[in-house]
């Protein structure tokens, strides 16, 4: 199946990346003019999104633990 389909091995969890990183920049584009003022808080609003999902994760991960 693999061999059929080369994208379908992939883990899904990479399409997060460019997701939050657009996300990232769009936001801070919104709310800042100069563009080390955009590059920065997009790097911290990319990790506090990523803080978050992967909180969210571990937290589902633990609430299925016994399913």
């Amino acid at each position: 199946m693999a061999g059929l389909f080369p994208l379908a091995a992939v883990n899904m969890m990479w399409f997060a990346l460019p997701l939050v990183v657009s996300i990232s920049l769009v936001y801070s584009a919104t709310r800042h003019e100069a563009m080390p003022s955009i590059l920065s808080h997009s790097i911290r609003l990319a990790f506090m999104i990523g803080l978050f999902m992967v909180g969210i994760m571990a937290l589902l991960a633990l609430l299925s633990w016994q399913l």
